[in-house]
């Protein structure tokens, strides 16, 4: 980190080089293949990839030890809001979730052979991996809820459950699971977080869920997940026995800060094609779409929110950067809830602008608009974030 601010001398470098290359080689690509079928597209992405490798601009998040750029949560974060611009753009940086979530978890709490075998083939770009928490009989909202079991036996754990929502589970060489190791402890002591490759014995992807008519592959899918009776080595486990909400609130804190300046990218585009549409649509003599005061107030309001949200998101990278994730838990929350109902506004008013047009998939809109619904609901609803942002801030007074 070279100053106050964590942006290294050469980062504007980095950033123009990022956006030229997404310019000229990652949104002509959005043209041929749709970002619903992934599995079509992802000969073209590997090849992109490797042209990402030899530009130096590779796994940003993940340190240099280990094959990445090792940039500040504040450098990655506006990286991610030039990348995040396409649909492809993370896959191709190698920065997508939840590849990155983990690739920073286990570089912080994995043993030196979990780094060797799991995390250099993973920031290498070599495997996947996916995140095993979220459980069909229980609120996701709470992660304290869980009922999937990892009974020790001898060196191993022996893990029965059933998951869903795992992102990224086809085609992922492991999941990392949350499961309870320790049931009569304390709730936030309970659960683990395990290491577990895909083709052990009792791995079972149940299906990928359709999320609005949309099944996805590989990457770009949500799967169901049972664990029969899964044996894996006790050395799987990471950190130790009973960190698992410990280390999952590591793992979302700075994963908030990359989604956010993500859904940022999205916004910028969708603002952009929202202004260019509303100035080429003609509408009557002499007329255009932007001519019209609610069109130019949408644009106005869509301008100063995300503003106001990218602001948000560059003061909580920073605290993260000065003072760890632990200390930036308000910011985190609130850039969470606020960035996710910016996006979603932003989107409603790109694609309203775009009228029927939006509506199909000759454009992005409709791809992001019903995509990026869930972001109010994953790594936890709005509702969830506000209430402990008001908790928080309330501890700071005394009740009369």
């Amino acid at each position: 980190m070279s100053n106050a601010t964590g942006i290294r001398p050469d980062f504007d470098d980095i950033l123009q080089r990022a956006q030229t290359f997404l310019q000229r080689e990652v949104m002509p690509i959005e043209t041929r293949y749709s970002p619903y079928d992934f599995a079509r597209a992802l000969p073209a992405l590997h090849d992109l990839r490797e042209q990402v490798k030899n530009l130096g601009l590779w796994a940003p998040q993940a340190p240099t030890a280990f094959g990445g750029m090792g940039l500040s949560m504040m450098e990655h974060g506006l990286l991610c809001a030039v990348i995040g611009r396409s649909p492809f753009g993370m896959y191709i940086f190698n920065a997508q979730a939840p590849d990155a979530g983990n690739m920073e978890l286990l570089a912080a709490f994995g043993s030196a052979a979990q780094q060797e075998t799991y995390l250099r083939p993973l920031v290498a770009g070599d495997i996947r991996s996916c995140f095993s928490m979220t459980e069909r009989h229980h609120a996701g909202s709470n992660p304290l809820l869980m009922s999937t079991e990892a009974v020790r036996e001898g060196d191993e754990y022996v893990i029965t459950g059933h998951k869903w929502f795992t992102t990224a589970a086809e085609g992922a060489a492991f999941a990392i699971v949350m499961a309870v190791t320790q049931p009569d402890a304390s709730p936030h002591q309970r659960a683990s977080m395990i290491i577990v490759p895909t083709d052990a014995p009792g791995f079972e992807r149940v299906r990928n869920i359709p999320m609005l008519g949309h099944s996805g592959s590989l990457w770009d899918s949500h799967a169901e997940i049972r664990y029969h009776q899964v044996r894996v080595p006790v050395a799987n486990r990471i950190g130790e026995e009973g960190t698992g909400f410990a280390l999952a609130q590591t793992r979302l804190g700075p994963g908030r800060i990359h989604h956010c300046m993500r859904w940022m990218g999205i916004c910028d585009r969708a603002f952009d094609m929202m202004c260019r549409y509303a100035l080429s649509r003609p509408i009557g003599e002499g007329q255009v779409l932007a001519d019209k005061q609610t069109i130019q107030n949408w644009i106005a309001e869509s301008q100063a929110e995300i503003r106001a949200a990218r602001l948000l998101i560059f003061d909580a990278a920073q605290k993260i950067d000065r003072e760890g994730a632990q200390k930036a838990r308000v910011e985190i929350s609130t850039i969470k809830f606020y960035c996710a109902e910016v996006l979603n506004r932003v989107l409603d008013r790109a694609l309203q602008t775009h009228g029927a047009l939006g509506m199909t998939d000759d454009t992005l809109l409709s791809y992001w608009y019903s995509h990026e619904r869930s972001a109010r609901i994953y790594d936890g609803p709005d509702e969830v974030h506000k209430s402990s942002v008001a908790k928080q801030i309330l501890r700071q007074y005394e009740r009369p």
